[in-house]
């Protein structure tokens, strides 16, 4: 990281009282942690027992203040002065005069306990000893230290000099002296400090792992590719990295430690580790570190991926496809106008069926704004809007399918409308169409059954809003043929649009990682762990979400996430798929997020 210093980090006169701070463990993290606290003024004693790794820290950080004097981010004297502030030691005796011990050692009670019980020893009675943990017991190694109300968790998130979280965790024996000590440091490191109390994975981590830990278990179960699986999370969320190659990553072995500590609390099943994770651990591929994991790398540490003999060779369709140049699209809604949009833009003649000839007119008029902004902003001329318009035939009646290639329904997540819906089609659509349904959680093959021709039917799931989001689950129920998943893959793809492949269960792909994870983080305030704010800013800070869970759950509606959590819990018969009762009663209250005007906050009426 070679940013310039800003007023939070200035090197002249710390105001904590924590102005020498050593780090014990100078891996990637404990080199990371040194470096920020050097580039804020503090004096840093950097302890390992290998000489290597003090030697590697101390090239790390001439390297990331070289790079930042080229790019003016720093002068020459403020390098040389911060280099000056960093001092290496392979001996823990080194830390008798910090203010605070920093503890970044291997995840191990007993490694970090030993350390702990030396430092009982050497440093000054008012030292703060803090633990980098992110998955062992904070309350643990307090209670076997001889100055238990000075022991208290400081986890930074990796890469430390970039990520802005810091988790601050305080077991019942720490002093509030210091952990207000810990949290004005933070503050001064230019940090965001997030109080918490002690359990495994705190939030950041006790949210993501779960999650990434469904995954590891989706992949292995064979349900989707490793590249559908990222590929889904990244396009559907907005995601930095897919939870695969987070994986990678972090470490394999780390994730399985961690998911290993946080199921000893919870006994959730969500929380027991993938089996492959443990086979891959075991065997030594624990991700990029060792030059391969869920996937394979250039070379250990590397992080550019490469083919082997699980990558999918591209454009590989094993069928012929079938003709489409003409869509039905059926429903007045966003989702139905977004779509049509998304057809239109890309040359095919849409049909725009909704109950009535109104509501179609309506839902067109709303395409032809959609396309306005665009031409405002620049993204496509006004003859190509007005070209894309013209494509779109608005009906009151479904009858107007007759000819249709595929027929796309988009109206509500109801089934017994969908079945309904299907059948109708089944009676319109000539031979040879494919019919397709855009629902998120539903089973395609009961839309199918409804017809006489389920080999036809396939699911197609777009996201909101569906001109803009890229992803598109493509669902293939035991029934759908090898030429129609061929020809909607294809179809995809022309459209410009990401296919992912996936099998007809609830949630998909991407719903069905991600709305246990939204009920976990409401467990978390309902359990009084943490506050709201304070969740949103750990997983957009520390996970690098494009919005908190609160703020997504309020954006969704309450409703509509109640109801896929309970066909997740249906399906799946979990426990720890069961809806959050916090959840179930903002909902009974009428609570429903931002188009309520409040749910899990309260929003201005328009």
């Amino acid at each position: 990281m070679d940013a310039p210093l800003s007023p939070s980090s200035s090197p002249s006169s710390p105001s904590s009282s924590l102005t020498t701070v050593a780090v014990v463990g100078l891996g990637t993290m404990g080199t990371g942690i040194a470096e920020v606290l050097a580039r804020a003024g503090r004096e840093v004693i950097g302890i390992d027992i290998s000489e290597a790794a003090t030697a590697q820290a101390v090239a790390s950080l001439e390297a990331s203040t070289a790079r930042a004097v080229r790019r003016e981010h720093l002068t020459e004297q403020q390098r040389a002065d911060l280099l000056a502030r960093f001092r290496t030691f392979t001996d823990l005796q080194a830390a008798a005069d910090a203010d605070l011990v920093i503890e970044v050692a291997p995840e191990s009670y007993e490694i970090k306990q030993q350390i702990f019980r030396a430092l009982d020893d050497i440093v000054r009675p008012g030292t703060v000893l803090a633990t980098g943990t992110n998955a062992l017991s904070v309350t643990r190694l307090a209670a076997d230290s001889a100055r238990p109300e000075r022991v208290l968790g400081l986890h930074f998130f990796n890469p430390a000099p970039a990520m802005k979280l810091v988790e601050v965790v305080s077991s019942v024996l720490t002093a509030p002296t210091a952990v207000a000590a810990v949290t004005d440091l933070a503050i001064e490191l230019g940090k965001e400090p997030v109080a918490v109390g002690d359990r495994p994975g705190f939030v950041a981590d006790g949210l993501l792992f779960g999650y990434l830990n469904q995954a590891a278990a989706m992949y292995e179960a064979k349900y989707a590719s490793r590249e559908d699986i990222d590929a889904a999370m990244k396009l559907g969320c907005g995601l930095p990295m897919g939870p695969l190659a987070l994986l990678d990553l972090i470490g394999i072995d780390t994730a399985r430690t961690v998911l290993d500590a946080m199921y000893a609390e919870s006994h959730d099943r969500l929380h027991a580790p993938a089996p492959i994770l443990k086979q891959l651990s075991e065997a030594g591929l624990t991700g990029r570190k060792a030059g391969r994991g869920f996937y394979s790398y250039e070379e250990p540490g590397s992080s550019v991926v490469v083919r082997d003999a699980l990558t999918p060779l591209a454009d590989a369709l094993a069928a012929p496809l079938r003709t489409v140049r003409s869509v039905g699209v059926a429903g007045s809604g966003t989702m139905a106008s977004g779509i049509a949009e998304v057809f239109a833009k890309a040359g095919y003649q849409v049909v725009l069926a909704a109950r009535s000839e109104e509501k179609a007119q309506k839902a067109k008029a709303r395409i032809g704004k959609s396309l306005q902004r665009s031409v405002d902003k620049g993204r496509m001329t006004a003859e190509a809007a007005e070209t894309a318009l013209a494509l779109i035939t608005p009906a009151g009646s479904y009858d107007a399918f007759a000819d249709v290639d595929l027929a796309l329904e988009a109206v509500a997540e109801d089934l017994e409308i969908k079945q309904q819906l299907f059948a109708a089609f089944d009676k319109i659509c000539k031979p040879g169409a494919i019919l397709a349904t855009t629902t998120s959680s539903l089973p395609v093959v009961a839309c199918a059954r409804a017809t006489s021709r389920p080999q036809d039917v396939i699911g197609m799931h777009f996201f909101n809003p569906a001109p803009a989001m890229k992803l598109v689950e493509v669902v293939r129920t035991v029934l759908t043929s090898d030429d129609v998943h061929a020809t909607v893959r294809d179809l995809t793809l022309t459209v410009r649009k990401h296919p992912v492949d996936c099998g007809d269960r609830a949630g998909f792909i991407v719903n069905a990682l991600l709305f246990p994870y939204l009920n976990n983080a409401v467990k978390m305030v309902q359990e009084h762990y943490a506050s709201l704010d304070d969740i949103d800013a750990a997983m957009k800070l520390g996970g690098g979400y494009p919005m908190g869970p609160f703020e997504l759950l309020d954006v969704v509606g309450l409703d509509v996430s109640l109801a896929i959590e309970k066909v997740l819990h249906r399906e799946f018969r979990d426990p720890g798929l069961a809806p959050a009762p916090l959840l179930e009663h903002l909902v009974a209250a009428g609570c429903l997020g931002r188009k309520t005007g409040r749910g899990f906050r309260e929003y201005a009426r328009r």
